[in-house]
């Protein structure tokens, strides 16, 4: 069973910066996806970060330039950089990962969540 723990949300000003942790255990081999998500109040789900094994990434035109997603293998480890932030990035961030355990089966988990608040 893999679970994942965030933390590094909070309040933030606009302008200001704060980076999202996502850390994984279990027995993994490989991480394949790499995803953030966000929700605001009384908006739907929206995917602001996702990277591939491939290293492929992409980002919500929202974000695009702001936000950079990374990881560190060795950590297992997921991270969401957010610099410049805006009133409008308030919302619960939640990471989810893809891959394989060591018994090459493929899992998919999601994190609980990590509130992130912008205001001044």
């Amino acid at each position: 069973q893999v679970q994942l723990v965030e933390s590094g949300g909070g309040l933030a000003q606009p302008g200001g910066s704060l980076r999202l942790s996502c850390i994984a255990s279990g027995s993994i081999w490989v991480f394949s996806k790499m995803r953030w998500y966000r929700q605001a109040p009384g908006k739907q789900r929206e995917l602001v970060a996702e990277m591939t094994i491939e290293n492929t990434i992409n980002y919500a035109d929202s974000v695009k330039g702001r936000f950079t997603i990374s990881r560190d293998n060795a950590k297992k480890a997921v991270y969401l950089q957010m610099n410049s932030l805006k009133l409008e990035d308030t919302a619960v961030y939640t990471c989810n990962v893809e891959g394989s355990t060591l018994a090459l089966q493929h899992f998919e988990s999601w994190g609980q969540g990590i509130q992130v608040t912008v205001s001044s």
